[in-house]
């Protein structure tokens, strides 16, 4: 399975409404709930209406188009990161997941990936 590298930095927030977040941005992921407002973006992209805001993730997208009938595949890669200390905070959309994790571990999370059958590609 090919995972690849996203070149963008990330931040994970929570803003204010959505009036000032840029919806025509390369990456820009949404979630509404009656408890917050949260956005991840790339860190250059963060509005300046953000009342929580967590930058330095890094990422990687699940190649291709996964059918919903798969099972098992951000399990596997969580495990994998869990069992070497690796926290990631997923996403997952109607095409595929994106896995991001903490900038200092970004490199080490693709070293042991590429080490256990995983294909990382630019």
């Amino acid at each position: 399975m090919e995972l690849k590298k996203l070149d963008q930095d990330f931040s994970v927030c929570k803003v204010k409404d959505y009036s000032l977040v840029d919806l025509g941005a390369e990456y820009c992921f949404i979630g509404k709930t009656d408890e917050e407002d949260s956005l991840v973006c790339a860190t250059s992209d963060v509005p300046s209406n953000v009342v929580e805001r967590d930058d330095g993730w890094k990422g990687f997208r699940i190649q291709g188009v996964l059918d919903f009938s798969l099972i098992g595949i951000l399990t596997g890669i969580a495990e994998i990161l869990a069992e070497n200390g690796i926290s990631i905070f997923a996403i997952s959309t109607y095409n595929t997941d994106y896995v991001l994790m903490k900038k200092e571990s970004y490199q080490k999370a693709l070293d042991i990936l590429g080490r256990t059958g995983y294909e990382i590609v630019e």
